[in-house]
C-alpha cells in the first residue's frame, strides 16, 4: 500500500502541474508575474523621437479636430530631409478642406519617406475549421480604412491588440486581407528606415497567432518628445531630428490613445507603444512563447521531482531547498528570455511549492498520527494526565538509551497466587487477576506513576520517570497503600464469589536508578534498572499478606506524612548488607503532597 502511495503522489502532482500549465489555467496572474520578470527596462533608442500633439500644442493650436491638414504639411516641410522616415499617427480619412489636403499631399510627396495610419475594422465572425470543428474569429476584417494620402506615401494600420486584461503585451505586424498583405505602422516605419538607411531587415520571430511579443525598452514619457507647437513654431532646430525616426501622435489625456502596458503603472500613449515596437524591430528582440507541451511536460516532471525529493528532507533543508528552487527557477526563466523564449513564470514555481506544502503537510499527518500511536500506548504505562501534558509540549522522545534517575520503586504481589490458581477453573483465576491488575493500575495512575510492566501476577511501576513528578516518594507510599486497602474490597468479593481470598505484599524503595529504552531499534520496553530496583523487589517478596514495606530511604523522606512501624534489618536475597525496613500503617494527610525543595534538590543533584 505505502509502496502504491509513493507512486500515486508525485503522479498526481505531475498531472496537476501539467493540465495547469498546458491550459494556462491562471492565465491573468501568470501574465502579471512575467510582466515583472520580462518587462525589465534596456534603455531607449535616442534615433527614435516623438512629436507629440499635447497640452502645450493644444493649448496653443486650439481643439485637435478644427486643426487644418495643412499644419501637419508644415511640420513635414519644417523638418525637411533630416529624419529618415516621418511616420504619422494620426487619422486622416476623407477631405476636410481642399487647401489643407492639397497642402499634406504636395509636402508628403515632395518629402518621400512619410507613412501614414490605416485603421482595420474587425468583425466577429463564426465559421468551421478545416476538421470541420465550429470556431469563433474575433478578428475578422471587414474592411481596412486607408488614409487619403495613401496613393502617395506608405501607410500602416494602428489597431492595438490587448490581451483579456486590457493589457498590450503583443502586437500584429502583419495582416492579410483580399489577398494582399498589410503591415502594422510600427512594421512600415521600420521598413521604411531600413530602406533609408540600407539596412538588412530584421525577421521578427511570431507567436502561433502571429503576434509578436513586445519586450518593452522605455516605459511611458522615456522616449524623447518634442512639443508639436515648437517644432511649428521653429523653436526646435530640425538639425537634431537627422537621421532619426519620427513619430507625430497623440500625447494627450483628453485625446483618448492611451493603454494599459505591462512595465508600468501608467498608461502609454499609442504613439510611445509604436516606439517600443519600432526599437524591438531594430534592435532583434522579439521572444516568443516556447512549446507548451514541452513547457508543460518539463513544468510538471520538475515539480513531481521536486516532491519526491523533499520527502527525504527534515523541514528545515526542505524549506531552503524550495525557495533555493523557486529563486534558481525565475533566474533560469530570465536567462531564458534573454534567449528569446518566453515561459510561464507562474506555474512551475506553483507547483514547487504545492509540492512543499503537501510533503509538509503528509510529514505533519504521519507525525500526528504516530503521536496519538505513541500517547496511546504511553497511556498503558503512565498516567493518562501525565502523558496528556507531555504530548502538548512534544518534549519527550523514544530512543535507546538511558540516564540516572532518583526515582522511587513499587513491586506488589499477590500471596499464595500459585496455589489459588490450581484449586480454581482457568476463567475464575483470569478473573482475580484482572480485577487485581485493574486495582494496582488504577491506583499507579492515579498518582502519577508509571506502569514499568507485569511480571506474572506481579506489578512493577516506578515513580518520577520518564517525566519529573513532584512529591513522587510519597505518592509511590501512597500507590502501596491504595491498593493494600482496595485489595480488602478484593478479598472480600472473591471470598463471597469463589470462597478464596486474595492479599498483596507491596515494596516500595527509592534512589538513583537507570532508566530507560532497553532493547533493539524494533523492540524496546521503558524501565528501570539497577540495585534500587532490586531492593524494592526484595522488600516486596519479604511482605506478609496485606503488608507494606519501606526502606529506610523512602521512609525518611515521608515520615511526617505516615505512621509506619520499624521492622528492623532485615535480609535481603542476593544483598551483602541487611537492611532496615519499615511497615507502613497508615497515611496521616493524604492532601500533603508539597514536596520538599531542599530533598528535590539534593535527588536531582545526586542523579
Amino acid at each position: 500500500m505505502k509502496k502504491h502511495i509513493r507512486i500515486i503522489e508525485p503522479a498526481f502532482i505531475f498531472l496537476l502541474a501539467f493540465i495547469f500549465s498546458f491550459y494556462n489555467i491562471a492565465g491573468s496572474f501568470n501574465s502579471i508575474l512575467q510582466d515583472m520578470i520580462y518587462q525589465m527596462p534596456r534603455g531607449i533608442n535616442n534615433k527614435i523621437k516623438i512629436i507629440g500633439i499635447d497640452n502645450t500644442s493644444l493649448t496653443e493650436l486650439g481643439p485637435f479636430g478644427t486643426w487644418s491638414r495643412s499644419t501637419y504639411a508644415d511640420i513635414i516641410n519644417a523638418l525637411g530631409d533630416y529624419p529618415a522616415v516621418i511616420t504619422l499617427d494620426i487619422m486622416l480619412f476623407g477631405s476636410m478642406d481642399e487647401e489643407g489636403d492639397a497642402a499634406l499631399r504636395e509636402a508628403c510627396s515632395n518629402n518621400g519617406h512619410v507613412i501614414s495610419g490605416s485603421y482595420i475594422n474587425y468583425s466577429t465572425s463564426y465559421g468551421y475549421d478545416e476538421n470541420g470543428d465550429p470556431y469563433i474569429n474575433f478578428f475578422n476584417i471587414e474592411s481596412i480604412e486607408q488614409p487619403y494620402i495613401s496613393d502617395i506615401c506608405s501607410t500602416g494600420f494602428v489597431n492595438s491588440s490587448a490581451d483579456a486584461d486590457g493589457t498590450v503585451r503583443t502586437a500584429y505586424l502583419t495582416q492579410a486581407y483580399e489577398n494582399n498583405i498589410y503591415p502594422s505602422l510600427a512594421l512600415g516605419t521600420y521598413q521604411l528606415y531600413c530602406e533609408r538607411t540600407n539596412t538588412v531587415p530584421n525577421t521578427p520571430s511570431l507567436d502561433s497567432s502571429g503576434r509578436m511579443w513586445i519586450n518593452y525598452a522605455g516605459n511611458p514619457y522615456e522616449y524623447e518628445e518634442i512639443p508639436f507647437s515648437k517644432v511649428l513654431n521653429g523653436e526646435v532646430d530640425p538639425r537634431i531630428f537627422k537621421d532619426c525616426i519620427v513619430l507625430i501622435g497623440a500625447y494627450a489625456s483628453g485625446l483618448q490613445d492611451q493603454f494599459t502596458v505591462p512595465n508600468s503603472a501608467d498608461q502609454m500613449y499609442g504613439v510611445e507603444i509604436h516606439a517600443n515596437i519600432i526599437q524591438c524591430l531594430i534592435d532583434g528582440i522579439y521572444p516568443v512563447p516556447a512549446n507548451n507541451i514541452i513547457y508543460s511536460l518539463s513544468c510538471a516532471a520538475i515539480s513531481a521531482g521536486i516532491y519526491l525529493i523533499l520527502q527525504r528532507l527534515k523541514l528545515s533543508y526542505a524549506t531552503v531547498f524550495t525557495i533555493g528552487a523557486i529563486l534558481l527557477y525565475v533566474l533560469g526563466a530570465a536567462m531564458i528570455n534573454k534567449l528569446g523564449f518566453i515561459i510561464p513564470v507562474l506555474y512551475t514555481p506553483l507547483f514547487i511549492l504545492a509540492a512543499y506544502f503537501i510533503s509538509f503537510g503528509k510529514k505533519y499527518v504521519e507525525e500526528r498520527l504516530e503521536k496519538r500511536k505513541i500517547t496511546k500506548a504511553f497511556k498503558k504505562y503512565v498516567a493518562p494526565q501525565v502523558v496528556d501534558e507531555i504530548a502538548k509540549s512534544g518534549s519527550y522522545q523514544i530512543k535507546l538509551g538511558g540516564e540516572n534517575r532518583h526515582i522511587a520503586v513499587l513491586f506488589v504481589d499477590i500471596r499464595g497466587f500459585t496455589p489459588l490458581s490450581e484449586s480454581l477453573a482457568p476463567e475464575q483465576v483470569v478473573d482475580i487477576l484482572n480485577s487485581y491488575l485493574d486495582l494496582t493500575t488504577n491506583a499507579i495512575f492515579n498518582n502519577g506513576g508509571t506502569l514499568d510492566k507485569f511480571i506474572g501476577d506481579a506489578t512493577m511501576a516506578i515513580f518520577n520517570a520518564p517525566f519529573d513528578l513532584d512529591d513522587y516518594v510519597f505518592k509511590a507510599v501512597k500507590t502501596a497503600y491504595d491498593i493494600v486497602q482496595g485489595g480488602n474490597a478484593i478479598e472480600s468479593k472473591f471470598l463471597e464469589k469463589y470462597g478464596k481470598s486474595v492479599a498483596f505484599g507491596v515494596g516500595v524503595n527509592c534512589g538513583n536508578a537507570v532508566v530507560g529504552n532497553i532493547g533493539c531499534n524494533f523492540r524496546m520496553d521503558y524501565t528501570a534498572i539497577g540495585d534500587t530496583v532490586n531492593t524494592a523487589a526484595r522488600l516486596e517478596s519479604n511482605a506478609k499478606r496485606g503488608q507494606v514495606l519501606i526502606s529506610e530511604e523512602v521512609y525518611l523522606k515521608v515520615k511526617d506524612r505516615i505512621e509506619a512501624e520499624p521492622i528492623g534489618e532485615i535480609p535481603l536475597k542476593g544483598k551483602s548488607k541487611n537492611c532496615f525496613v519499615y511497615s507502613l500503617i497508615n497515611i496521616k494527610n493524604e492532601n500533603n503532597c508539597e514536596v520538599q525543595e531542599n530533598e528535590k534538590t539534593s535527588d536531582n543533584t545526586a542523579s
